[in-house]
């Protein structure tokens, strides 16, 4: 067993390679004490040899600058050798070699084993650039292996790389690539007398960033010695060190690389790039993308959803048939598997959102979508690197906000934490979707154009607008001044590769049923018990009056029957609750039913399903023929005998969920990432306060 760092440039191929070598044999995690994505998997590299790998963060050289790129070089860094990896793999991209050579000739100067995949070659190769692989080899020092982990070629002889450098066949080169011991000549030879088995170069580095390496107390009193002893200028070294190396890449280009045609024809990637990057056509297209998106979100999943829907529904009529009437009956199948409907039911369409999402970044175009709206992103107080985050939290506003670090400048990356919640995360999705089934009519214009798929992307929309609404006022208000830039590298279009889109789509949905069920769950039992028992001397006295009205009308039996078990429901615990909070809800045309539901979404926003699930569910006769949860739904009546969820009650509510703030664990992100209260509670002021207005002015205009 080895430790491997795959490491390379952003967009070089490395996350391709890693899904390549460990398939479904993978983990992810956070590094200790940052929330930078840790990747780690295992593959077989030979019947000998097994590799725990690990991907860490795209970096263009060993001078960070972010906080993902900082992790990578802490990694690689490391004194203490049973941490450091046994091997590093960098991954190259030939069409672009120049750039890459600089992180390469780095590594190379670590003097950690060192195996290069050169990707990109079909690439290179429609670029007229010719690449003589053996004479780069020999210019480098280390092995170097063309790669296509998409169409998984190069793979075997990658492993035999690897297995051969483990064995020790190919060694470090003794020869630096540049001269690095003469950029700091007495200093680096003080500083590796102190401390032992280190390279030149990284004698350099040990200099430069003391203070992001993790050594002891006694290497870092070496360090300062060695500084104080003989002079040390870490800019001009590091300035030095850069020139030299594109100097020597210079030359080791023109012994190796024959470009054919110095112009260059324009590439299909350019082509594209011209429509969809225009500054009219390509704010279109991006919007008729979006359209595609949530119309497929709706027009595939309706298939598996309704034969979820439909298998609990005769799976608890048939239950209901065989099994006594007893309270741990009723617990099954109003708690336990009224919640597990809830959870299984929405799957297909978690599933689908993500493969989707995982489709636009794997052929390139989502990075497209970043530059594209940089301008826009700007005016409202943040930049192009802002829309990752932004288009990160239609998935989960966690992991979004996390992904904020990525934003150097303090402003817009607070600017961006404050307003990401507010994008639709893959948790509303159940609620907008069983809303927008009640209250608005399956119709079709044009034969294609979904009104309900139209809908859903209107509540998308609101949520954008809604963020740059309020990113826009927030930009006023927070006095922090520091200038910043946008570089965006674009990916070439590639292909997508559907392996990867599965194992996302696989992937997400595990943990959909792993974190939000286990929650879902635990609620709907909670809830079925709330909503089962309450005030002994209440609950009596219901059950009281409803047998002396059977004794006066016995052939009202059945409906009478319905009305002690409503009327049950509205005594019970999670009734009395609901109706505590009536009359502060009433103005936004939601019943205590509803209310509750917004109590127990605080815990995660799914859960308003499964609540629902519950409380339509607590009292039912199991025994006939069984509705699912929306047609419970849209049977539900007032007192009065009206529906409960008309058009501006379905609006309402959800409008209420775009914008409000009922997630806990964003809340506890955003605490962490700011370090501060301030902003978090901030946030669930604003949040409640907009979607509390935006409801009630919906309501009133639509009921």
């Amino acid at each position: 067993m080895i430790n491997i760092a795959l490491v390379g440039n952003p967009n070089s191929g490395k996350s391709s390679l890693f899904n390549a070598l460990t398939g479904l044999k993978q983990k992810v995690g956070n590094f200790p004490g940052v929330t930078v994505d840790k990747k780690t998997g295992s593959s077989v590299i030979s019947e000998q040899l097994t590799a725990s790998i690990i991907d860490l963060p795209g970096t263009y050289s060993l001078y960070p600058k972010r906080a993902d790129e900082w992790v990578t070089y802490e990694v690689l860094m490391q004194p203490d050798i049973k941490v450091r990896p046994d091997m590093v793999v960098l991954i190259a991209d030939a069409s672009n070699l120049k750039r890459n050579l600089l992180f390469c000739s780095q590594m190379i100067d670590m003097k950690i084993p060192l195996v290069i995949g050169l990707s990109m070659m079909d690439i290179a190769k429609k670029k007229g650039i010719e690449i003589d692989i053996p004479g780069l080899e020999r210019d480098l020092g280390v092995p170097i292996v063309p790669i296509n982990p998409r169409k998984e070629k190069g793979l075997n002889q990658l492993k035999k790389a690897i297995q051969d450098t483990a064995k020790q066949l190919y060694k470090a080169p003794s020869r630096d690539f540049i001269a690095n011991h003469e950029l700091a000549p007495e200093t680096v030879q003080a500083l590796k007398q102190e401390i032992h088995g280190i390279s030149d170069y990284m004698a350099i580095h040990y200099l430069i960033n003391t203070n992001h390496i993790p050594l002891d107390a006694e290497q870092k009193a070496a360090i300062h010695s060695a500084k104080e002893q003989y002079p040390f200028n870490a800019t001009k070294v590091q300035a030095e060190e850069i020139m030299q190396r594109y100097a020597r890449i210079k030359q080791v280009m023109s012994n190796n690389i024959v470009e054919k045609d110095p112009l260059q024809k324009a590439l299909f990637t350019e082509s594209l790039d011209k429509i969809l990057l225009h500054r009219t056509w390509g704010y279109l297209i991006l919007l008729g993308v979006l359209f595609l998106l949530f119309q497929s979100i709706f027009w595939i999943a309706s298939f598996p959803m309704d034969a979820i829907e439909w298998s609990f529904a005769q799976l608890t009529g048939w239950l209901g048939g065989i099994l006594p009437s007893a309270w741990w009956s009723d617990l099954f199948l109003n708690g336990i598997l009224a919640g597990l409907s809830g959870i299984m039911v929405f799957v297909p369409q978690i599933m689908i959102l993500f493969g989707l999402i995982t489709l636009l970044e794997d052929t390139g175009y989502m990075a497209r979508i970043s530059f594209l709206t940089d301008k826009l992103m700007r005016k409202v107080g943040m930049n192009g690197k802002s829309v990752m985050p932004l288009i990160s939290g239609f998935a989960c506003a966690v992991p979004a906000i996390m992904s904020t670090r990525n934003i150097e400048n303090r402003k817009e990356r607070l600017l961006t934490i404050m307003v990401t919640p507010l994008m639709s995360c893959s948790a509303r999705l159940p609620v907008y979707t069983i809303l927008i089934a009640l209250v608005i009519p399956q119709k079709y214009y044009f034969g294609f154009l979904s009104i309900q798929g139209l809908v859903m992307m209107g509540l998308y929309l609101l949520g954008v607008v809604m963020a740059l609404t309020v990113s826009y006022v927030f930009k006023k208000i927070i006095k922090i001044q520091e200038r910043s830039f946008f570089i965006l590298e674009l990916p070439v279009y590639r292909a997508p590769r559907w392996k990867n889109m599965f194992i996302t789509m696989w992937e997400k949905a595990r943990i959909f049923l792993k974190d939000a069920g286990q929650v879902i769950m635990i609620i709907s039992l909670i809830l079925w018990a709330l909503s089962t028992f309450g005030p002994h001397k209440d609950m009596q006295a219901v059950r009281d009056k409803y047998e002396v009205l059977v004794k006066q009308n016995p052939s009202q039996g059945n409906e009478l029957d319905k009305a002690e078990k409503s009327e049950l429901l509205a005594n019970s615990y999670a009734g009395k609750l609901g109706k505590s909070i009536e009359p502060v809800i009433t103005p936004l045309g939601f019943d205590w039913k509803i209310g509750i539901a917004l109590i127990t979404s605080l815990a995660a926003r799914e859960v308003f399903v499964g609540t629902m699930a519950t409380l339509y569910s607590v009292g039912e006769d199991h025994s006939g023929d069984q509705l699912t949860l929306r047609q419970k739904m849209a049977m539900a009546k007032e007192e009065d005998g009206s529906k409960v969820y008309t058009l501006g009650t379905g609006l309402s509510l959800m409008i209420f969920y775009v914008l409000a703030m009922q997630c806990m664990s964003t809340l506890a992100v955003v605490k962490r990432e700011t370090r501060s209260w301030k902003w978090p509670a901030i946030q669930l002021v604003y949040m409640t306060g907009l979607a509390y207005l935006m409801s009630f002015i919906a309501y009133h205009l639509f009921r």
